[in-house]
């Protein structure tokens, strides 16, 4: 009974989400669902039904979730309301690191002042500025543009990206493009962060020493994460043949080098060796300076190690619901605006149900290199995300077991190789590039194997758009029958 309470507490409360975030409603409408929860609770204490007892416990979570996500709506500045469409000159705080792309620097801007006049207020503005503006997180700046607000756009095939959705999970609602940002006096960020960001840059000018591009724009995103070296022909490259993940730090990433990591202390005692991998995933969450991606995807990559090692599938899954549940609640806006966590949560999923049933059917891959678990775990992450990657993008990726099976196995000797590099590359001068030699090598093979299977006749097809009850009902048929083929959550 405890789980069907656990399981129900967890899906409704995210329903709760859900639904408020799509269907404008107000606190009548959640205090009506509490009052059909307390119902629900008095009829149970009187009958001692357990099916009336699950019912108040879905009407109470639901409630939750709604009242989570109702308090958690990002109302607008009336002051910037007025000025959209204007020009003018804010000032503020830089609340994250910049992201610097091909052509522009994109900086969250926390809002302070609006043409010398000071505000109170959280909301930030998306400041987009040109190319090799200097600034850092935590600097007052003040950018001067046109204030706007984001605007969805279309991806292709009548798909629309919430765009404003998307940013507004950072508590951005405004932007302003082709603005001219002066640093000024003065610093307010969380030193531990920074400091942590700066590590990040030193150990990026490290492998710019000591490799050549796109190599080291690799080595920085299978890294720290960092998606500005590869250039936009090579991402494509790597999205055609769907290994995306391998570019970013992604859970799926941080799970193979720490698989490896067990691998490899295998005559360790258990706790010994989830311990190390532990650290190991902390510290490349530390090393991006905390970002929410890099973070969660620390966070899911031990989740599925850990049901793997422990072979307590049950435990597992508990555990990627409550983290996901927790996340919902920290930020709701991620459980419709964010992709990544989309991607992230099903992914882990998929390794944690999927990949032990599909690894039975694999005896005839060999288990040298670890290339048996890596299957599963592909084929276990490739259908569970698959669905919803259509629904996104509508790109079906046909070599995408096959590409990562062949770049996966050397991608934690090209993770160990590339942090060595960085580290000569800071302190060899001129000699750098030759203990970075490893790191090339692997990387360049890595890139070879994208580009070669990108250049197979009907690489990827494209999808139209299509309905999205069929997410609903692609999925309902992958939890049942990997329900009804188990027979059971504790395997």
């Amino acid at each position: 009974m405890g789980a069907r309470i656990f399981w129900t507490t967890a899906l409704f409360l995210t329903l709760g989400v859900f639904v408020r975030t799509l269907i404008p409603f107000g606190i009548l409408t959640i205090s009506f669902f509490l009052l059909a929860a307390s119902i629900g609770f008095l009829g149970y204490a009187l009958r001692r039904e357990r099916s009336m007892l699950l019912v108040a416990v879905a009407l109470f979570a639901f409630s939750l979730g709604a009242a989570r996500m109702h308090i958690g709506i990002i109302e607008s500045e009336p002051t910037l309301d007025a000025r959209v469409g204007e020009k003018m000159i804010l000032r503020g705080i830089v609340q994250d690191e910049p992201d610097v792309r091909e052509n522009n620097v994109r900086i969250p801007l926390r809002v302070t002042a609006v043409d010398n006049a000071s505000i109170e207020s959280d909301i930030a503005v998306l400041v987009v500025a040109p190319l090799h503006t200097e600034v850092a997180y935590g600097d007052s700046i003040s950018a001067e543009g046109e204030l706007v607000f984001p605007e969805s756009f279309e991806t292709g095939e009548g798909r629309i990206f919430d765009y404003p959705g998307f940013l507004a999970k950072d508590r951005i609602l405004y932007q302003m493009s082709f603005a001219k940002v002066t640093k000024l006096e003065g610093w307010n960020g969380f030193a531990p962060k920074a400091w942590a960001i700066w590590l990040k840059q030193k150990y990026l000018e490290g492998l710019a020493n000591a490799l050549n591009e796109p190599q080291a724009g690799l080595a920085g995103g299978i890294t720290v994460g960092d998606k500005r070296g590869l250039g936009e022909e090579l991402s494509d490259t790597f999205r055609v043949v769907g290994l995306t993940h391998i570019v970013v730090l992604s859970g799926y990433n941080i799970m193979v080098v720490v698989e490896a990591l067990l691998r490899w202390l295998v005559h360790f005692p258990q706790a010994v060796r989830l311990s190390i991998a532990g650290f190991v995933a902390f510290f490349f969450a530390a090393i991006t300076g905390f970002a929410s991606a890099s973070t969660r995807a620390a966070a899911m990559a031990m989740i599925a190690i850990t049901g793997k090692a422990t072979g307590r599938t049950y435990l597992a899954s508990r555990a990627l619901a409550l983290v996901a549940v927790g996340m919902i609640l920290w930020n709701p806006y991620v459980l419709v605006f964010d992709p990544g966590f989309q991607l992230s949560i099903l992914a882990t999923a998929g390794i944690i149900f999927l990949s032990p049933l599909i690894e039975p059917w694999l005896t005839w891959f060999p288990e040298r290199f670890g290339l048996r678990e890596i299957a599963g775990a592909t084929l276990g992450t490739q259908f569970a995300v698959l669905p919803l990657l259509l629904y996104q993008n509508g790109m079906l990726t046909l070599y995408s077991l096959p590409a990562n099976l062949l770049s996966l196995i050397v991608i934690p000797a090209a993770m160990l190789f590339s942090a060595i590099a960085a580290l000569f590359g800071l302190f060899t001068g001129v000699a750098a590039p030759i203990f970075g030699l490893p790191a090339y090598m692997l990387l360049s093979y890595v890139i070879y194997i994208a580009k070669g299977f990108a250049a197979v006749p009907f690489s990827s097809l494209t999808l139209p758009a299509f309905n999205p009850i069929w997410l609903i009902v692609v999925y309902g048929i992958m939890y049942i029958s990997a329900f009804v083929y188990t027979k059971s959550g504790r395997r």
